[in-house]
C-alpha cells in the first residue's frame, strides 16, 4: 500500500488531500482493458469515472475493441438500442469492478462510475425514471452512479430515483438557481427514500455544475458590449458561478433547516461536482477550471488532457473558493449591470447541452447500426 502511495502524482495528491476527489471524464473498453484505467487510479489519484454520450459514442466509433460483442449481438439478431444497452453497461460495469477498491476503502464516498439515461428523454419524466431504474438493475453495481439532467422534467425523476435508494449524478446543471432545485429533490428522494425503509447511508448523489461552457456562452456576449468593463470580465463567470454553487452547497447542507434530521438518519451531503472543466480558450490557463476551484467536500471530473496538465504544472494553493464568494458575487452583479441577460445564458446552455447529447446518442446509433450491419452473419469473410 505504501509502494501505492508514493507512486501518485505529487500535484494530484495535493488536490486529493485538500479534499477535491478526481475524477475522469472519459472510459471506453481499451482503457479499461489495457490497464490504463487502473493505472490511473495508482499514479493520478483518479477515483471515480464519468461518462455522457459524446464520450461512448468517441468509443464505440473508433478501434475494434467492440467488434467481437457486435459481432455476437448482430448473430443474436439484437437491434441497435440493444447493442448499445449491452456494450455501454458492460464497460461501465467493468469500470465499476476496477474502482471497487476505492469504494470500499472510501466507505462508498468515491469509487463511482457513472451511466446516463437516453438523452432522448430529458424532458419525459416517467420514462426517465424507467431506464434508471433498468441501467440499476443491469450493470448491479453499489458504486454505479444514474445520470439524470436537471431539466424541469428531470427534477421529479431525481427526486423519485433517489426515493428507490438510487445513487444519482444530476447532470447539465449551469445555474445556481436551478442547483437549488436540484438539493430540493435530492432531499425531496432521501425523505421519501427514508419513509420506503431504505438505508439512506446507502444512498450517494453528486451534482455535476457545468463551468467552461459558462465561459464559452458569456464571454462572446461581453466582447460584443466592448467595453472595458465588459472586457475585463471575460474568463470571470465561469469559475464565478461554480464559487456561488458552493456557497449554495454549504447553505443546504451545513446550516440548512432540511438536512439535519436526514443526516441523522444516515444520510450524506450531495457533493458540488465541477463539469466540463476542460479549458476550451488557448488564451486561459488549461488548469484554469481545476486550480480555481479547490474547495473540501467536492469533485472535479477532468478529461484525460486536463488531468495531465494538472498532473504536470498544476498549481495546488489550497482553499480558492471559500475565501471567494463575495468575490464571485461581484463578478455576477458586474455582469447584469452591463447587461448580460444571464436567465438567458442558462437557458441556452441547457437547450444547447441537452441537444449536444442527443446529437452525440443519434451518431452512436448510426455508427452501431453500420457496425451491426457490417458483422451482420454472412456480410463477413
Amino acid at each position: 500500500m505504501t509502494q501505492q502511495v508514493s507512486t501518485q502524482n505529487e500535484k494530484l495528491a495535493q488536490l486529493s488531500a485538500e479534499g477535491v476527489s478526481v475524477w475522469l471524464d472519459d472510459l471506453s473498453r481499451e482503457r479499461i482493458e489495457s490497464g490504463n484505467l487502473a493505472e490511473l487510479v495508482a499514479t493520478r489519484s483518479v477515483v471515480g469515472v464519468t461518462t455522457n454520450p459524446s464520450i461512448f459514442q468517441a468509443a464505440l466509433s473508433k478501434g475494434h475493441a467492440y467488434d467481437s460483442q457486435i459481432r455476437d449481438l448482430a448473430a443474436a439478431g439484437a437491434d441497435v438500442d440493444a447493442t448499445i444497452l449491452a456494450a455501454t453497461t458492460d464497460d461501465v460495469r467493468a469500470a465499476c469492478d476496477v474502482l471497487a477498491p476505492v469504494f470500499d476503502a472510501s466507505g462508498g464516498l468515491d469509487g463511482r462510475v457513472s451511466i446516463e439515461v437516453d438523452p432522448r428523454l430529458a424532458h419525459k419524466t416517467d420514462e426517465t425514471v424507467e431506464q434508471a431504474l433498468e441501467l440499476w438493475k443491469i450493470v448491479d453495481r453499489p458504486n454505479l452512479f444514474i445520470k439524470i439532467p436537471a431539466t424541469v422534467a428531470g427534477l421529479p425523476a431525481i427526486a423519485r430515483v433517489i426515493g428507490e435508494g438510487i445513487s444519482v449524478n444530476v447532470t447539465l446543471i449551469f445555474s445556481v438557481d436551478r442547483y437549488e432545485r436540484v438539493i430540493d429533490a435530492y432531499l425531496d428522494g432521501l425523505t421519501a427514500a427514508k419513509a420506503a425503509g431504505h438505508d439512506l447511508s446507502q444512498i450517494r448523489s453528486v451534482a455535476s455544475f457545468f463551468v467552461s461552457r459558462v465561459d464559452t456562452e458569456i464571454d462572446p456576449r461581453l466582447d460584443e458590449i466592448g467595453t472595458d468593463a465588459a472586457l475585463a470580465l471575460r474568463g470571470k463567470a465561469g469559475v464565478a458561478n461554480a464559487r456561488l454553487a458552493y456557497a449554495a452547497y454549504r447553505a443546504a447542507f451545513e446550516t440548512g433547516a432540511r438536512f439535519p434530521s436526514l443526516e441523522a438518519a444516515g444520510a450524506h451531503p450531495q457533493r458540488a461536482l465541477w463539469a466540463s472543466t476542460g479549458v476550451k480558450n488557448p488564451d486561459y490557463p488549461d488548469t484554469l477550471y481545476v486550480t480555481d476551484l479547490v474547495a473540501p467536500n467536492t469533485v472535479n471530473t477532468m478529461p484525460a488532457k486536463t488531468l495531465e496538465a494538472v498532473a504536470d504544472h498544476g498549481e495546488i494553493t489550497g482553499d480558492t473558493v471559500t475565501g471567494n464568494i463575495a468575490a464571485a458575487q461581484q463578478v455576477f452583479d458586474a455582469l447584469t449591470k452591463i447587461g448580460v441577460d444571464l436567465p438567458d445564458v442558462f437557458r441556452k446552455l441547457e437547450d444547447e447541452g441537452v441537444e449536444k447529447f442527443e446529437v452525440s446518442w443519434n451518431e452512436l446509433l448510426a455508427a452501431t447500426s453500420e457496425q451491426l450491419a457490417a458483422h451482420a452473419p454472412g456480410t463477413e469473410g
